[in-house]
């Protein structure tokens, strides 16, 4: 029912073009603008909305306020492109952080960050920024891989990631798809393959040799790769069990597979990283 939440501010040419350069800088895509005599605006998308109403007596210092995962990168952020920060990044009373930017004169933007308690091990971030992500999908049944692949799209959609940075290939069947995702994989300009099919059994054994190779395929072409491949291949008794998987009973594994990946993915970079540095300088 509803589309969007717009929020007014009238502002000068100057001002306005301020802001959508701090939001441009910030990674947020670009929505549909418009322009008329009378005046002009510019949209943003926001991966994850959240409208809220606030009563009490805690001052809200701004009327824009944008909850982020990483609050010291987007610091970074506003120092490289030289952004005024009114309030530097300081606790709050209520378990979280926030600076104030202000990109133009009386614009001001705040930035925060819920605390978050000390992990006891390393885990993967569902931040989907910057991240490149392969989906191959089967055709084969159609009906249920278009609503993975949905979902799939969805999640990574509200994690963060630019349209421009999905590709989706579509193959005959699912016994295509650890082919196609290996193709995908080396060509190295993709973090991650999500991959999506569904088999649903049969009154022949024909269900079982294609699962097990399907299965194997995706394995193998992760392992030989190094890039990760993210399992979204329905096996399924019956089609109540496939459309059950596909977003109704039991979830959508479409949009569970595009979570593992973006998981997968910060896992990689973390870990990665903390190896190199402890390898230290090649001799």
């Amino acid at each position: 029912m509803i589309k969007g939440i717009t929020t007014i501010r009238k502002t000068s040419a100057k001002e306005l073009q301020a802001v959508a350069d701090l939001f441009d800088a910030l990674g947020f895509e670009r929505g549909k603008g418009w322009k008329t005599e009378r005046g002009r605006g510019e949209a943003f998308m926001s991966p994850v909305g959240q409208l809220e109403f606030v009563e009490g007596r805690e001052e809200l210092p701004c009327d824009l306020w944008v909850e982020v995962n990483d609050l010291d990168s987007i610091r970074a952020i506003l120092n490289e492109k030289r952004f005024k920060v009114t309030k530097d990044i300081q606790p709050t009373k209520w378990g979280s952080r926030f600076l104030i930017a202000e990109p133009a004169k009386g614009v001001e933007v705040l930035f925060w960050q819920k605390d978050r308690a000390k992990a006891d091990a390393v885990e993967g971030d569902l931040n989907a920024a910057g991240m490149r992500f392969g989906i191959v999908v089967a055709r084969w049944n159609s009906f249920i891989t278009e609503r993975l692949l949905q979902g799939s799209l969805d999640a990574l959609r509200r994690c963060g990631c630019r349209e421009q940075d999905i590709t989706v290939v579509r193959v005959p069947g699912s016994f295509e798809v650890p082919s196609e995702a290996r193709t995908l994989a080396e060509t190295e300009n993709y973090d991650a393959i999500i991959t999506l099919g569904c088999l649903i059994r049969g009154e022949t054994t024909h269900y079982e040799h294609i699962a097990t190779e399907v299965t194997r395929g995706i394995g193998q072409s992760a392992q030989e790769t190094g890039v990760p491949h993210t399992y979204g291949v329905l096996t399924c008794e019956s089609l109540e069990q496939a459309l059950d998987r596909a977003g109704l009973k039991a979830g959508n594994k479409g949009f569970e597979a595009a979570m593992s990946a973006i998981e997968m993915v910060s896992l990689k970079r973390k870990t990665g990283s903390a190896a190199s540095k402890q390898k230290g300088p090649a001799r």
